[in-house]
């Protein structure tokens, strides 16, 4: 317990990864990974966003086990890949998915990573692990909510808006971030309030600018639908950072001991980058159908 205390406590880490890597990789993934889950469904249809999604899923669950250093390596991908599939194959399967079906996957997965976690020898750092593992179940879940957005003329068109809003926010934020990330948001963590309100505001503008394409009924939803998941995406990207910051502190900064020395700068950024798009997934299915 006093790990992921120390976790989330440290005053002023410092981490080895220089700030050009820490915003421009993680940038450049976002734009992949939205030209990914927009081209696809355009050239392939529901395969395709099946497709997408099951990459950035398998990629997250890869890169996450690695990163936070989740212990029981071969256990928490497989307990991670499953999940992805699983909850894939209950939004496409049925005639009418829904996104409670996940609830089952969620379920059964939490049980699957508490045996994982209990049955592996040594027990070392067994609630930052489990914690860990949980937080990839919700994750892989929630992109699993792409699969619903976009199955309709309609709702095409606002998914593609959603993720340009959500990938502009993203991108913007880590290129203001890398000139001026001042004030602080978090102390040793290399983001900041003005790259935050300019992500808010990119994110507002790509849906107004699209409301057209996406539907909307005005202005107004428009900017709520802009605002609302770049803010989301932005407070997550927050918290990607400090996970990038945490797991490239060193010696006693580091809250849990890992057996690699270092770690591939573009496993940092595959979680930088994911993790907000997992973020949004329901955020915008549920604007979708307020607004």
């Amino acid at each position: 317990m006093s790990a992921t205390i120390d976790a989330v406590t440290s005053a002023a880490m410092q981490s080895t990864l220089p700030a050009r890597v820490h915003h421009l990789q993680p940038a450049a993934l976002t734009a992949l990974a939205v030209a990914l889950v927009a081209g696809l469904p355009e050239l392939f249809g529901d395969e395709g966003r099946l497709a997408a999604v099951l990459v950035l899923q398998l990629g997250l669950v890869l890169t996450w086990v690695v990163v936070t250093g989740i212990q029981g390596f071969a256990g928490s991908l497989a307990v991670g890949a499953a999940a992805a599939v699983a909850a894939d194959l209950v939004l496409v399967l049925p005639a009418r998915p829904e996104l409670g079906d996940l609830l089952v996957v969620l379920g059964v997965g939490f049980l699957a990573a508490v045996v994982q976690q209990m049955f592996r020898r040594p027990r070392e750092n067994l609630v930052a692990s489990l914690a860990g593992a949980v937080l990839l179940l919700v994750s892989v879940g929630a992109l699993a909510a792409l699969l619903l957005l976009g199955r309709t003329p309609e709702g095409h068109g606002r998914t593609l808006v959603a993720l340009l809003a959500v990938g502009v926010a993203l991108v913007v934020g880590h290129l203001v971030d890398l000139v001026v990330p001042r004030p602080y948001l978090a102390t040793g963590v290399p983001r900041g309030l003005l790259g935050l309100v300019v992500a808010v505001l990119a994110g507002a503008a790509v849906a107004v600018v699209g409301r057209d394409v996406g539907g909307s009924a005005g202005a107004l939803p428009a900017l709520v639908l802009g605002a609302a998941l770049a803010g989301v995406t932005a407070m997550v990207a927050l918290v990607a950072s400090y996970v990038v910051v945490e797991a490239t502190a060193t010696g006693e900064e580091r809250a849990i001991p890992r057996p690699e020395p270092s770690l591939s700068p573009w496993a940092l950024s595959v979680v930088q980058a994911v993790l907000p798009l997992a973020a949004c997934a329901p955020v915008a299915l549920a604007l979708q159908w307020v607004l």
